[in-house]
């Protein structure tokens, strides 16, 4: 009896296919990688700074992000990750994981193998070619969190982390009327952003106050996504999306 084939990277192919169209062939060898799918609970560690990961992950359902511990013990969120979004390609050459990956909720995670990456990458070139631009796409955001966090005050901050998601998520179609689901906590938004949780907590309610947003901590909805925008000094273009970044919520 032969097995159902699961394809469980097509989250990822369909992101690969909004800037670059794949032929038949290409999307069969990606389908083709090794894939297991595991399910984890919240605040599960995916990857743990300091060991030597031999898969790449991939989000299929939840959100993850990527963080960083300090001497101290205070956690710097580095990034956070929706479905579809390879997380961490780049562990495919580097020997030593320099951060750990967490899941926030219940989630659904796809691992692949670095070595089936490494070969399909060889033999594909438009694959590697698209696994080199996710790499790029991600230092992109990352330069934009460092402009964020060390340029912007809190609210602007928090404006901008919350545009940023909202596009990322309408871009794999979660956002319905301005709403989506966006299961963090205040501590989370705050590790993101350099703030404590009380400053954080300050600005969300004055954004409630304002008629902005409502974040209830399982999900969002931006009722004045232009204001949000302004406020957040909000400009898509480091997203690398296609078509125009004035995206209506």
């Amino acid at each position: 009896m032969h097995q159902p084939v699961h394809h469980y990277l097509d989250p990822f192919l369909d992101k690969i296919e909004t800037r670059d169209r794949l032929t038949a062939d290409e999307k069969a060898a990606l389908r083709a990688l090794p894939q297991k799918l595991v399910r984890t609970a919240a605040r599960s560690r995916i990857v743990e700074e300091g060991e030597k990961p031999t898969h790449a992950c991939m989000v299929l359902e939840g959100i993850v992000y990527r963080s960083k511990i300090a001497s101290s013990g205070r956690r710097q969120i580095i990034s956070f990750h929706v479905p579809g979004d390879m997380v961490d390609l780049h562990t495919v050459l580097f020997k030593v994981a320099d951060h750990t990956i967490e899941t926030v909720r219940n989630a659904a995670i796809v691992m692949v193998p670095h070595k089936a990456i490494l070969e399909t990458a060889e033999e594909v070139p438009a694959l590697a070619r698209a696994f080199w631009y996710d790499t790029l796409l991600d230092a992109s955001i990352q330069r934009e969190a460092l402009l964020n966090i060390g340029r912007r005050d809190a609210r602007s901050r928090t404006a901008h982390l919350f545009c940023e998601l909202a596009v990322r998520l309408k871009r794999v179609g979660l956002v319905t009327n301005g709403s989506f689901e966006l299961p963090i906590t205040q501590t989370d938004i705050a590790d993101a952003l350099g703030v404590t949780p009380i400053h954080t907590n300050r600005v969300l309610a004055q954004f409630r106050k304002q008629g902005l947003i409502t974040a209830t901590g399982k999900s969002v909805t931006i009722h004045d996504w232009r204001a949000l925008v302004a406020i957040g000094d909000f400009d898509a273009t480091y997203l690398h999306l296609e078509g125009p970044s004035d995206l209506h919520l």
